[in-house]
């Protein structure tokens, strides 16, 4: 279920929809790695504190965020207000299969 942000602008909700749907296609896809798949799994269910607003690289996360934003990526910032991030895994999670581990 998409989860917005009360007061994000409609560029900031659109930059949510469009990493949701890539985390959700992403998780869906039967290529798509079960590691993989669980790290971003993580990633949705930490706590702010564990994710403590760490610059990641994971690939398919990068590629998304470059993919929505149409720039240059190298890394993404673990943070909940970031529509990006959010989106993302808040996709991933929705589009992983219910007997994934974590879920």
């Amino acid at each position: 279920m998409k989860n917005y942000d009360a007061d994000w602008t409609e560029d900031q909700r659109a930059l949510y929809d469009e990493c949701y749907d890539l985390g959700e296609g992403w998780a869906g896809d039967p290529e798509t790695d079960a590691d993989q798949l669980q790290d971003v799994l993580n990633l949705a269910e930490a706590d702010d504190d564990e994710l403590a607003d760490v610059d990641l690289t994971y690939p398919p996360l990068v590629d998304a965020v470059a993919e929505a934003t149409g720039e240059l990526v190298t890394s993404v910032t673990a943070d909940r207000d970031d529509p990006a991030f959010r989106g993302f895994v808040d996709g991933a999670r929705q589009g992983a299969e219910e007997d994934v581990f974590g879920l």
